[in-house]
């Protein structure tokens, strides 16, 4: 682990970090993010892309997300009426991070144990 520096570089660096943990460390946030990496979506579409997913706790990682400034909420207006969700210029520039963090823990984490049928 870094030491920390006389000028708080580490202190800002540590503050970074859990900045955006508090965002991406939330359960679902993360595929979420992956899945609109795909291109835009509905919200139908994201819960059949993110397996396991209430609708409540959809919804509200969605809210979070647009909040956050990752994500957008598109409106067409019709006829019909439909919703999309597609990453905002912030939220593209995560997948490469994204990308990354896969990419460690294909190599430094086993996989989760599958359920016994």
């Amino acid at each position: 682990m870094p030491e920390s520096t006389t000028n708080g570089e580490h202190a800002e660096c540590d503050a970074a970090v859990t900045l955006a943990f508090s965002v991406l460390g939330k359960r679902w946030n993360g595929m979420i993010l992956s899945s609109l990496g795909a291109g835009a979506t509905t919200f139908v579409g994201l819960r059949r892309a993110v397996s396991g997913i209430s609708d409540t706790v959809l919804s509200d990682r969605l809210a979070e997300l647009t909040a956050a400034g990752l994500a957008e909420r598109a409106v067409d207006a019709g006829p019909p009426i439909t919703v999309a969700y597609e990453l905002t210029d912030a939220g593209r520039r995560l997948l490469p991070v994204l990308d990354q963090l896969g990419a460690w823990a294909r190599e430094n984490l086993a996989p989760a144990p599958t359920p016994a049928p």
